[in-house]
């Protein structure tokens, strides 16, 4: 009977081993790269858009009655490139982009003035090398919607900076340093399509399979060694 148990528990330690593999290895490439590194943080600096002009800006209801917005609830007024713009939101997930002193609509930016809107909020030894629009299939990598500009670097990490196509903001940082913080992450959670689900079946299913299998490996061991040492007194 123990010998079967113990062929049983290897078997499933041998498919549940390359799970913990991949679990201790993922935590150690999490602990050994700073999180800051990973979001780009030490390449970050701060951008001045310059001042609002406070006075001269219209307020979200004169915005809303010129543009025809419909159903706003949420206005946010933001200093871009383009000079100051009032951000409209619905509930329906619906945005408009105007400018704050006018109402007018507000153009997305060009390749080159994303560029120097990137290099402004980006400090290190690379330069923006290729500047994108994407208005339609955004990366997973960006973890934000249409229309945004992606900014590539020339520096050793490959950064890639995503910004808002309106405002210049920048909405995420990506480097080969964060692919491969990601690829781990993926391979720790289990989730290998998108690495956002840390609760799904799969995972709470294996780690209790590997908590059972380490208490019934220290029962295993407890009787295999009690077994020898009976052997031992027997021989004496």
């Amino acid at each position: 009977m123990l010998r079967w148990a113990l062929q049983l528990h290897k078997w499933i330690a041998l498919v549940v081993g390359l799970q913990v593999l991949f679990w201790v290895g993922g935590g150690l490439v999490m602990t050994s790269i700073p999180i800051g590194k990973v979001r780009g943080e030490h390449h970050a600096k701060p951008v001045d858009n310059g001042p609002i002009p406070l006075a001269s800006v219209l307020s979200p209801a004169e915005i809303v009655a010129k543009s025809g917005f419909k159903e706003p609830n949420e206005a946010i007024l933001k200093a871009t490139p383009q000079g100051p713009i009032w951000v409209l939101r619905s509930a329906r997930g619906s945005e408009g982009y105007y400018a704050a002193t006018t109402g007018d609509d507000v153009r997305e930016l060009t390749p080159a003035e994303a560029s120097k809107a990137a290099a402004s909020g980006f400090t290190g030894a690379g330069k923006p090398i290729r500047s994108t629009l994407l208005d339609d299939v955004v990366p997973e990598e960006a973890d934000a919607t249409a229309p945004l500009f992606r900014v590539d670097f020339d520096d050793r990490d490959h950064t890639s900076l995503y910004l808002d196509a309106f405002t210049g903001e920048v909405l995420s940082r990506r480097s080969d340093t964060w692919r491969f913080y990601d690829f781990f992450w993926r391979l720790h959670a289990m989730d290998w399509k998108t690495g956002n689900n840390f609760n799904h079946p799969l995972i709470i299913i294996t780690t209790a399979v590997t908590l059972f299998m380490v208490l019934t490996g220290f029962v295993l061991l407890w009787i295999r060694l009690a077994r020898d040492l009976a052997t031992v007194r027997t021989k004496k």
